[in-house]
């Protein structure tokens, strides 16, 4: 991809205007770096935490890693982070995996599979489960080293201006969704579109779309979509418990010290670890207040309607795993770790939740 189809300017462009990027600049042992996301400047989490992230990058690094963090559309056009960091145009960015299956379906095993891990489990599977070694292989591919720096969490299922009473309610239902779960609905009738943060709560009052999913409690009321749409919908079948990724441009991370290598690993992980925390806490409280204060129909999908979710996933799942060689290592892996850690979580996280019920 050629830089100037993916850099945004200050304004239009003249048409053949040349555009120019600086590459990192090194002077008097410090180095400054460009980070591009996909977050809008004005919701809390996503982009505060990006900035959090390389904050502390540059402090564990003593000012010697400087990076300039970008929202959604101020470097490159939204959902072009990617393309941006493989060319070279921006060092790194931070986005959802799941946005870019063009690259390949296999990313969605790295940031939310529908019925798949929780935040801990997808941590312990690339921490402790082979799953980093495998990103590395497939994000390699692509000219980038990709990392865990973000989680938002157990999510919701989604927004939407009538109720769902079975299946036959989505057929022809316009609905913003990314990942494996937009497949599943594809399956079922639905027109299913994937649409940048902002533009989501526009389309939905516009009746551009009749429903979506974005993230939780605290990130959706924050961007107003308590006031575009009437139920809100759990559990979240789509992504139980979904990651955003710190990609490194190659060449970039290559050209680090592998002190600083390590430095930026165990960032990206203990930020990984803090958002979790900070979606979690505002999300209670965000949740709370939808309780309290609006008119919001907080709803449970029928357990018909996530058994089917459940059977058609699973095909979508195995179709993604089915690809190439690679696809198909990451598919086992995440297969047989999936069936070692839910054993665990069964009889360990469940049962704790299950006998709060109790009292």
């Amino acid at each position: 991809m050629r830089r100037r189809e993916v850099l945004v300017g200050a304004g239009s462009l003249a048409a053949g205007a040349a555009v120019s990027f600086p590459s990192p600049a090194i002077a008097q042992g410090i180095r400054q770096l460009t980070m591009v996301t996909d977050w809008p400047e004005s919701l809390p989490g996503l982009l505060p935490g990006a900035r959090r992230l390389a904050h502390s990058i540059e402090e564990a690094t003593g000012g010697r890693l400087r990076i300039e963090v970008f929202a959604s559309g101020a470097m490159v056009r939204p959902l072009e982070t990617f393309d941006a960091v493989q060319a070279g145009v921006a060092d790194m960015f931070q986005s959802f995996s799941g946005y870019f299956p063009n690259k390949s379906p296999a990313l969605h095993f790295f940031s939310g599979i529908p019925f798949g891990f929780t935040a801990d489990e997808l941590f312990a599977w690339i921490h402790s489960g082979g799953g980093q070694q495998l990103w590395d292989e497939l994000s390699g591919q692509f000219n980038i080293k990709s990392l865990l720096s973000q989680s938002t969490g157990t999510q919701m299922g989604g927004w939407f201006n009538h109720e769902i009473t079975s299946l036959d309610d989505f057929k022809g239902l316009r609905y913003r969704m990314a990942g494996p779960g937009a497949e599943t609905l594809r399956r079922l009738g639905a027109v299913v579109l994937i649409l940048a943060g902002t533009e989501i709560v526009p389309s939905l009052q516009s009746g551009a779309i009749d429903a979506c999913e974005w993230v939780g409690p605290w990130i959706d009321t924050a961007m107003g979509l308590h006031n575009a749409a009437t139920y809100y919908y759990y559990p979240a079948w789509p992504e139980p418990g979904t990651a955003q990724t710190l990609g490194i441009n190659r060449r970039v991370w290559e050209g680090f010290q592998p002190s600083d290598r390590r430095i930026i690993e165990a960032c990206a992980a203990a930020e990984f670890a803090y958002s979790l925390a900070e979606f979690n806490a505002n999300n209670a409280r965000a949740l709370r207040s939808l309780r309290d204060e609006s008119k919001v129909r907080i709803v449970k999908f029928d357990d018909s309607l996530l058994k089917a979710f459940n059977r058609i996933s699973k095909d979508v799942i195995a179709e993604i795993g089915s690809g190439d060689a690679l696809s198909k290592k990451i598919y086992e892996s995440f297969q047989q770790f999936r069936a070692s850690i839910i054993d665990w979580s069964d009889i360990a996280e469940r049962a704790v939740l299950n006998i709060r019920q109790l009292t």
